[in-house]
């Protein structure tokens, strides 16, 4: 099949988009790389393009509007906050995600950095290479065990966590307004209201979006609120935790510990105060990584554009209001509701 399409790549976590062009390849759709995925390298090729694929470089509404024959807009993984969803929409674009794709791997590495915290594995590894052989350092530990952990959101990821949590002990509560309460005892849990969420957990993991309403949920009030034995689990989006606020939550001894795969700003200032904590565990943003997922997601999202421009309709449309409008530019697309 010969076409003359060309997607734009803004940028990718991994050493090869071939997986990318072969999947294109099969309709003809050439595939091209930007250099550095920053805007104005971006507003040239806009242009020219008929679908843009993005890890985490920002597709803003300047791109967007430059980009006048774009029918898609694929995100390289599930969260949309680096995509002007808004201005794709109001231009007939549709724009997809991969919400399946790393379920396994972020669950397993908040239970990861659950454990991490909890048994003060990192600390007790930095101290034996550098000298002490200690085993009273830093807090009390305490049984996992009969522990209390409040899971904020209950999308695929936060239910994927539920029986790995119940494996160690944990009861297991649930903070998620939208979220039908038998759905979530179905789950082995229950359901809870945010306050009651902090005041009684001894681990509270994110598993929530990054929204105007979600957006520093986590500042001076909460962390006020919590234990002082307890630790916040962070593998969602940085910008949910308000930073200053966390560190200053460390540095008090106002809660007793962290574990985050996100930060507000990535990659972070190398001064950040929050480095230099014995009780903050931080890794970069790596919890979605596994040569299986990367692969999962390299295919899928590729042929997510390949279903738009052949006029199949994406199982992962996130617009789908689109679909109704008269300037949708997916033309051979089937319209429906989703």
């Amino acid at each position: 099949m010969q076409n003359d399409w060309k997607i734009l790549i803004t940028d990718y976590a991994w050493p090869s988009i071939e997986p990318e062009r072969q999947v294109l390849a099969e309709i003809g759709a050439e595939l091209v790389a930007a250099e550095t995925g920053e805007e104005a390298e971006l507003l040239t090729f806009a242009p020219m393009v008929d679908g843009i694929l993005t890890c985490w470089k920002q597709v803003r509404e300047s791109v967007i509007a430059a980009a006048e024959k774009c029918q898609i807009i694929g995100r390289c993984g599930i969260g949309l906050d680096n995509i002007d969803v808004e201005a794709a929409t109001e231009r007939g674009i549709v724009v997809t995600n991969v919400p399946a794709y790393c379920i396994d791997e972020v669950s397993d590495h908040a239970m990861g950095l659950l454990l991490a915290c909890a048994r003060k594995i990192p600390r007790y590894n930095q101290a034996i290479k550098s000298g002490t052989w200690e085993q009273n350092i830093g807090p009390t530990m305490r049984r996992i065990r009969g522990k209390t952990l409040g899971v904020v959101g209950f999308g695929r990821i936060a239910r994927s966590i539920v029986p790995k949590a119940q494996a160690f002990g944990l009861t297991i509560n649930v903070a998620s307004p939208r979220t039908d309460p038998e759905l979530i005892q179905q789950h082995g849990a229950q359901k809870v209201s945010f306050p009651e969420l902090l005041e009684t957990s001894d681990f509270i993991t994110i598993h929530a979006p990054f929204t105007p309403e979600t957006e520093c949920m986590f500042s001076d009030a909460e962390f006020r609120a919590m234990k002082p034995t307890a630790y916040l689990i962070n593998t969602a989006r940085g910008g949910i935790v308000d930073t200053a606020a966390l560190t200053a939550a460390l540095r008090n001894a106002e809660i007793a510990g962290a574990g985050l795969d996100v930060l507000a700003v990535e990659p972070p200032e190398q001064n950040e105060e929050l480095f230099t904590l014995d009780n903050a565990v931080v890794t970069p943003h790596a919890a979605f990584i596994s040569e299986e997922s990367i692969l999962d997601l390299q295919v899928a999202a590729a042929t997510c554009i390949v279903e738009v421009l052949t006029g199949k309709l994406p199982e992962s449309v996130v617009n789908p209001q689109v679909l109704e409008q008269s300037n949708l530019r997916a033309k051979s697309l089937m319209k429906k509701k989703l």
